[in-house]
């Protein structure tokens, strides 16, 4: 089963905190700071052919002392994964404000309005990253060795955001560019066959192979057994894999949006597995219905496993979707109008 959630107007509903089927909403009531308009969120989880799903989303509204937003997505796999991935929806957006307020501190009042600035949040989300994986750690009522989740997430405060990514999961862009909706991939999937990612690990003693079963998924290893291995190079969680290169950094990257950007995606690797990005951003600008455009890419995902790899099993998915503008300030454009463009990165 599956859950659309959209974000009304601040006028139309005012909801603190809502926890359903693994998906996280929180707006903060007491922020004076925000602002007053905000795009619609869809966001849509659904349960692979597995009994259990591991996928978690949030959504933040009234994020930080300025009032943005914050969201993401969060893939569990191990074990344990639906716990690591519930337990970082809950605690990373209140580690990123303790960072914010340990911040501010620093600051006279006279000086705040200075320094909300992207390179601000990127410290806040390096920091709060590392210790979100040290309170994974301590927790006792579960092992997460073995267990771990990935995570994309981005601060929205006015124009600009800030995407802080770990593991495969991703992030897309829908934007406007002579005439075209063209797909602009913000995140990159960490594999660990990417040239950085496996000389990092190659340096810390892992190795980067394909399983015997999957010649063409390359895993992280340890050095001297073979009894668990991770498909992607940096995760929250995993630490049997931590002293082999496996990292809980994030990739930071910054763009400042522009009128011609029009909706984000944040998914899941059950979705980029079977779906392009070009698809992806295709059927949400096809969507007249802002509050069903996660769910649409879901079912679709959902669909091209069954029509692609009937014999595997369905990867849980998972979906947030923000709309940037007014649709009615908006031609819809045909589905084949479709592009890629790069986005520029910082590696952090």
């Amino acid at each position: 089963m599956g859950l659309c959630m959209s974000v009304p107007s601040i006028e139309d509903q005012m909801i603190e905190n809502e926890y359903k089927n693994n998906l996280l909403f929180i707006e903060d009531n007491n922020n004076s700071q925000r602002s007053s308009k905000f795009g619609i969120a869809s966001l849509y989880s659904q349960v692979g052919t597995k009994e259990l799903n591991q996928d978690s989303a949030l959504f933040y509204q009234g994020f930080g002392k300025e009032g943005g937003e914050f969201f993401g997505v969060f893939d569990g796999h191990g074990e344990n994964g639906h716990k690591v991935s519930n337990l970082v929806i809950n605690r990373l957006p209140k580690l990123l404000l303790e960072q914010e307020r340990y911040r501010l501190r620093n600051y006279d009042e006279s000086e705040l309005v200075n320094v909300y600035k992207p390179n601000e949040w990127r410290r806040d989300c390096v920091s709060a990253f590392k210790i979100m994986d040290k309170e994974i750690k301590l927790q006792k009522d579960f092992d997460s060795s073995c267990s771990g989740t990935t995570a994309v997430t981005i601060i929205k405060q006015d124009q600009d955001l800030v995407i802080a990514n770990l593991g495969d999961s991703r992030a897309v862009l829908g934007r406007i560019s002579d005439g075209e909706l063209k797909a602009v991939q913000l995140t990159i999937d960490h594999k660990p066959d990417l040239p950085k990612e496996a000389e990092r690990i190659r340096k810390c003693g892992g190795r980067v192979i394909p399983h015997k079963g999957e010649p063409d998924v390359h895993r992280v290893w340890s050095a001297d057994d073979d009894y668990m291995s991770l498909a992607m190079a940096r995760a929250f969680g995993d630490f049997h894999l931590k002293d082999y290169g496996v990292i809980a950094i994030p990739q930071i990257t910054h763009i400042r949006l522009t009128n011609d950007d029009q909706f984000l995606v944040l998914a899941t690797d059950g979705v980029w597995d079977v779906l392009t990005n070009e698809e992806v951003a295709s059927i949400v600008w096809s969507i007249e219905n802002k509050e069903v455009a996660a769910r649409a890419v879901v079912k679709a995902a959902s669909a091209a496993w069954r029509h692609d790899y009937p014999s595997s099993k369905v990867d849980d998915i998972t979906v947030v979707c923000l709309f940037l503008q007014d649709r009615k300030d908006s031609n819809f454009l045909p589905k084949e109008n479709l592009s890629t463009a790069p986005a520029s990165e910082d590696e952090t």
